[in-house]
């Protein structure tokens, strides 16, 4: 059974986190890879729709700077697909506290959840911790998220985008999700409304 595979019980959601305007604002954007991530989310935006899986937005409002209400960056950059299913608003690191998020994905009857999104390290992760815990199947695709390099506060090493998923695939195979290609999960969704 490859990684994205729904087992007969099984009815999966594609949960894309944070790919709004808010990042472009800030100092350590950068768009090196952003080709590769934009296609890796459209494969699996287009696959999930195709087939009937439900496409969730979740966005991040903060306090201060582009992440606010009032900057007008809170909404999805212009290449991803709208209108979604359904779409939520969080204010935390992870999508399921106070969002309403689980509530809805219960109510359709899902259970595994296919992550995306922006940061891999940061909202990715934990969503995907905070999923697993609260009784979901996870299916982690990096190649459809995206991080930006990070500087150690101690050492001053600066870790790369390349490096930050492989620890974050390390932490989370196996124990909080299964780590999955794009190609897998397209190849192996099946049709949610059978």
């Amino acid at each position: 059974m490859s990684a994205c595979s729904p087992e007969n019980s099984t009815r999966s959601a594609l949960i894309v986190i944070d790919v709004q305007e808010s990042f472009r604002q800030m100092p350590y954007w950068s768009e090196s890879d952003v080709p590769a991530f934009k296609k890796a989310v459209l494969a699996l935006d287009d696959a999930c729709r195709a087939r009937g899986v439900p496409v969730v937005h979740v966005f991040h409002i903060g306090q201060s700077g582009p992440f606010t209400e009032a900057s007008g960056a809170v909404r999805a950059l212009d290449w991803l697909p709208g209108p979604p299913d359904a779409c939520f608003f969080k204010h935390t690191h992870n999508a399921f506290s106070d969002t309403g998020l689980d509530l809805w994905l219960r109510r359709r009857g899902v259970d595994r959840l296919i992550i995306a999104g922006i940061r891999t390290e940061q909202c990715c992760e934990t969503s995907t911790r905070v999923a697993s815990d609260i009784g979901y199947q996870v299916d982690f695709v990096s190649d459809a998220t995206l991080t930006f390099p990070m500087t150690h506060p101690r050492s001053g090493r600066v870790y790369s985008p390349q490096e930050i998923k492989a620890h974050t695939e390390l932490v989370l195979a196996g124990r909080f999700a299964r780590i999955a290609s794009v190609d897998d999960c397209v190849a192996s969704l099946g049709d949610a409304r059978a």
